[in-house]
């Protein structure tokens, strides 16, 4: 086990015990470290990533289902797409220290690794994975829906299950004619892990800028902090 990994303080301060703490090992591994270190036999966290993200998937909407009963399919899947879109999970992991318990590259952790929105979103859904292996539904529901509240909440008070580039289309067609652009700025990142700055242009003016591990997501965030930009202005006046 690498000396590093504090395992028995990282279950401490989640408050959950694994029965096989390999799994929890696998979980905070980055491709990086195994690039760096063949000689450890482990893998790395992708494939419990992905695992992660399909347990992820299906609880926040079976979650959503029992708690908003009055709800169409359509907001449900809203709700969910914005409860479990990579900048949310980002903050989670952040929120449980995954970042600081990554075991990383040495490049990697020099370029930021442990902040890194991406690290961030693929530790905390393939620590999801590996708990779900370890301990089962149960456990994941236990672990995630008191997470899932105040983001829920945030999510509910700021409307921010809409979809900011069509809100956004709607203003700048309506008050200015014009319909919003957006340009990829900036790539950075290793081909594994590349990172978008994307800029959201209405006319000749920049409105708001997004950083995200793909395209979609920055334009996304683009789009969101142009909006902010909009209503912040509007409450001004």
């Amino acid at each position: 086990m690498a000396p590093e990994l504090n395992l028995d303080d990282i279950q401490s301060r989640l408050n959950i015990r694994f029965r096989d703490v390999s799994l929890l090992q696998r979980a905070l591994t980055h491709r990086s470290y195994i690039n760096e270190h063949p000689e450890n036999v482990i893998e790395d966290n992708e494939r419990l990533e992905f695992l992660g993200d399909a347990v992820l998937e299906f609880i926040t909407g079976e979650w959503l289902y029992n708690r908003f009963p009055e709800l169409k399919e359509g907001r449900l899947t809203r709700l969910r797409s914005a409860l479990v879109r990579t900048e949310a999970l980002a903050a989670l992991g952040a929120q449980c220290s995954l970042g600081d318990a990554l075991l990383l590259g040495h490049g990697e952790e020099e370029t930021g690794g442990r902040q890194r929105e991406a690290n961030l979103c693929c530790g905390f859904e393939a620590f999801i994975g590996a708990l779900y292996l370890d301990q089962g539904m149960d456990a994941v529901r236990q672990f995630v829906f008191p997470l899932f509240e105040p983001a829920l909440n945030q999510i509910l008070a700021t409307d921010a299950d809409a979809h900011p580039k069509s809100m956004l289309q709607e203003w700048s067609q309506a008050h200015l004619n014009l319909t919003p652009s957006y340009h990829v700025v900036q790539i950075s990142g290793p081909d594994h892990l590349r990172e978008f700055t994307v800029e959201v242009v209405i006319g000749s003016e920049v409105y708001g800028r997004g950083i995200g591990n793909s395209k979609k997501v920055a334009t996304r965030q683009a789009a969101w902090a142009a909006w902010q930009r909009i209503t912040a202005s509007e409450e001004g006046n």
